[in-house]
């Protein structure tokens, strides 16, 4: 049976994974990738083209093939047969949950690994490679929710800062301000003339970075008293989050620092511009990803006198950490004992220091 790996969507998250999937799939395993595109718009035809020179295979929906091919663009498959012969379908759309009550189930056989990305809360489990690999249950887990890029920060910080060192139940209180840019450079709408707040819609968590972390570390058993806020800045660069952590254990900027360095999925700059590490993506990263969870700005970070508060600022690489997760999903379906080894081939994109 081939292994074939199928990406909804061609926006933020949907066209660099379906690039990064395609350019990697030899050493990952996979037979073919292939990708929906649902509206056949002639803006988007020239990285649809890009993508099929590149291998990826072009589906589409039968009442749009024929606006695809009036642009020269040739489907290799419809949309559900797509599904059908899949092994792993990762939906990169606003519409993940929709579409698993409208198509998904019906496919949920046991042989398929369906995932989402972070705005589908509710889709199935919620993962984040290297936080809770280890509750996934194959034959069980048919779903999955990759968390989104800054709830991957929220939660590589929480495990490094607090948990990791001194165990599951360290972290007394965990605050967290999401600086989020106004839209991915991908995207030519929704730009903002200033900064503008955000409002608290949870009463618990406050936004949905909290609640969505607090659910990520819930599939372990731990129970984590976290609330988040969020605003945005009239930027494309990164997100920014600032973080503030009551710990019940002291500990020192020696001993976070070691963490640092000791973890594959954390980066740490002495730069204080996400300008500057935003450049340092395109120009070295992954379709210009950085593939680590976040950044730390080392001069930011601040541990109070009594070693039990901890203060600072992580840039949140753009969305590079959700595509890292997803591949790392797709990999545990495909090959569940190979997982490390299969990632080996994007180790390069992983950076310790910019």
């Amino acid at each position: 049976m081939k292994r074939i790996v199928h990406v909804v969507g061609t926006g933020t998250i949907g066209e660099p994974l379906t690039g990064l999937l395609v350019a990697n799939k030899a050493d990952l395993g996979i037979d073919e990738v292939t990708f929906h595109k649902r509206t056949p718009t002639p803006l988007d035809q020239p990285k649809i083209k890009d993508l099929v020179r590149r291998g990826a295979k072009l589906c589409v929906n039968d009442d749009a093939r024929e606006g695809f091919e009036a642009m020269d663009l040739h489907a290799d498959y419809e949309s559900e047969q797509a599904i059908e012969q899949a092994s792993v379908i990762i939906d990169c759309t606003p519409a993940g949950n929709e579409e698993k009550e409208k198509l998904y189930n019906k496919y949920a056989d046991g042989s398929r690994l369906f995932l989402a990305q972070g705005s589908e809360f509710g889709f199935g489990k919620p993962y984040a490679r290297g936080i809770n690999d280890e509750v996934l249950v194959r034959g069980e887990d048919q779903f999955l929710q990759i968390v989104s890029c800054n709830t991957h920060n929220i939660a590589v910080i929480i495990e490094n800062i607090a948990l990791k060192p001194h165990g599951d139940g360290n972290l007394d209180e965990g605050r967290f301000v999401c600086i989020r840019r106004a839209n991915d450079i991908t995207q030519s709408s929704k730009f903002i003339p200033a900064p503008e707040v955000g409002s608290h819609g949870d009463a618990k968590f406050g936004t949905h970075h909290a609640r969505d972390v607090f659910h990520l570390y819930g599939t372990k058993g731990i129970d984590l008293n976290v609330f988040s806020s969020a605003m945005k800045v009239n930027s494309q660069y990164m997100h920014i989050i600032q973080f503030s952590l009551k710990l019940n254990s002291p500990t020192d900027k020696e001993t976070i620092v070691e963490q640092i360095r000791g973890n594959d999925r954390l980066a740490r700059t002495n730069q204080k511009s996400s300008g500057v590490v935003f450049s340092f993506g395109r120009d070295h990263g992954a379709y210009g990803r950085i593939l680590n969870q976040t950044v730390f700005a080392m001069p930011s970070l601040h541990v109070s006198e009594d070693g039990k508060e901890v203060t600072g600022y992580c840039f949140t690489p753009q969305d590079g950490n959700s595509l890292l997760s997803s591949v790392s999903a797709a990999l545990w379906h495909l090959y569940p004992d190979e997982v490390a080894e299969k990632l080996e081939c994007l180790r390069p994109n992983f950076f310790g220091e910019m």
